[in-house]
């Protein structure tokens, strides 16, 4: 049962919400038009880091390249909270409101999550909700959550622009989340039937490798005396489908890969050859294995062919763990502002096939999860598009701000609950240093 003190607070960030409605969608739009790859996201920060300083808040930039991040102080201390939104688009060129130049687009709905996070800071900015808060609330903008265009991160890392990969996991190491306890986004979906938003269930840890087969040039007509380097990248590729039937179901693994540089020229044996692999699973525990028979099928490709390989394993996310007392605040507030039959709940370990970065952050701190049914489509496909953005954006925010505030009203004694019963598996400190040993680089050549 809601206070009664809860529920007016709950009223006031509603009203502002649907003061804001057309202003929150205009910003999701506005930033579908200008989608950016990851860590390149500068118009799209530029654009939120203004819209957030027209809400009075002052903002660090440049977190991360492109991340930033906003912190609204309540009357009292206490747990501080994320509300997070991520920056990036994806390469679909073929998608209608694909960058004509770049081939970025927003097929998955990132823009949203921004309009969603922006009604979350107008809501809660109003003076009469901060001084009903006994803790913080901070609104973070992640870069680079599409696990993607690795050969320019590993640039970035060589530079020493960076360290990890991805947005989250980099802000984890640079202590972007030092002062946060707990941490919430909502993502779009499409294809969950009526129902509104669903929460609960994790996601795929995964692992990717960047894999050089080194051959010999000769000329096409005269291939006795080159070694094929795509034919070796293509041998392995082979050598991976045949251990598709060894993959357990229950680990829900995942193995897919492209040739990101499949050779120099038509009339010459290809000599070097860039294939970029992924291989998910739903733990660590279970990816290794899986990961470790995939290396073999590489180093079988070049073995065959008489060539060498290089392969690189790159750290890539952890596992979703949602945390239930936060997600039993969301489905409350679902049902009282959206509605008894506006939520669906999935089983906390019903595993879906992708990954995110918000894996990592659960490593380390409750967070929750949920997905706003509100697109059509094939996620990351040329279709996926938000058909509607009160669902995509504005509910998401009623339901964000009034969870906020159910954890940080009342001294904040749901923020403090969840905070006791919340076992994170491992420190910052102890995430990083995981990570670090996640990457390394393995020569095979023939003997």
């Amino acid at each position: 049962m809601k206070s009664s003190d809860t529920s007016q607070t709950r009223a006031v960030a509603l009203r502002a919400i649907d003061s804001a409605t057309r202003d929150l969608i205009t910003d999701a739009k506005t930033v579908y038009s200008i989608p950016e790859l990851g860590f390149n996201e500068r118009k799209t920060a530029a654009y939120v880091q203004q819209r957030l300083q027209s809400l009075g808040f002052v903002v660090e930039t440049g977190i991360a390249i492109t991340g930033m991040k906003a912190v609204l102080q309540g009357a009292k201390p206490g747990p501080t909270i994320a509300v997070i939104a991520e920056l990036d688009g994806l390469m679909v060129p073929t998608h209608p409101g694909a960058d004509t130049e770049t081939g970025a687009a927003h097929a998955c709905g990132h823009h949203a999550q921004i309009g969603s996070m922006l009604g979350v800071a107008t809501a809660l900015s109003a003076p009469e909700l901060r001084n009903a808060l006994a803790g913080n609330v901070v609104f973070i903008l992640t870069p680079a959550e599409e696990f993607i265009d690795i050969q320019n991160r590993l640039a970035l890392k060589a530079s020493g622009d960076l360290e990890f990969l991805s947005g989250k996991q980099e802000m984890i190491r640079l202590g972007t989340f030092d002062d946060v306890d707990m941490a919430m986004m909502v993502h779009t979906s499409a294809g969950n039937g009526s129902v509104l938003l669903s929460v609960g269930g994790t996601s795929n840890a995964h692992v990717s490798h960047q894999v050089k087969y080194i051959g010999r040039s000769a000329h096409a007509a005269a291939t006795n005396y080159g070694i094929n380097a795509l034919q070796a990248s293509m041998l392995a590729n082979t050598a991976i489908n045949t251990q598709r039937e060894t993959f357990k179901e229950s680990d829900v693994v995942r193995v897919h890969g492209i040739i990101s540089n499949g050779g120099a020229s038509v009339n010459a044996v290809p000599a070097e050859v860039i294939y970029e692999g992924r291989v998910r699973a739903k733990s660590l525990e279970a990816l290794e294995p899986i990961a470790e028979k995939i290396i073999r099928c590489y180093r079988a490709g070049a073995l065959a062919m008489g060539a060498s390989v290089e392969i690189q394993s790159i750290a890539g996310y952890h596992g979703l763990i949602q945390d239930p007392t936060m997600q039993k605040l969301f489905i409350e507030n679902a049902e009282l502002i959206l509605g008894r039959d506006s939520i669906s709940v999935v089983g906390s370990t019903q595993t879906h096939g992708g990954s995110t970065d918000m894996g990592d952050l659960s490593t380390i701190m409750p967070v929750i999860h949920p997905y706003a049914n509100s697109a059509s489509g094939v996620g990351h496909g040329h279709d996926y598009l938000i058909d509607d953005y009160d669902r995509a954006v504005v509910a998401p925010a009623k339901v964000m701000a009034a969870t906020v505030l159910d954890l940080l009203a009342n001294d904040a004694q749901g923020a403090r609950e969840a905070l006791a019963k919340s076992r994170p598996i491992m420190t910052a400190e102890q995430y990083v240093s995981v990570q670090r040993g996640r990457f390394k680089t393995d020569l095979f050549e023939p003997s």
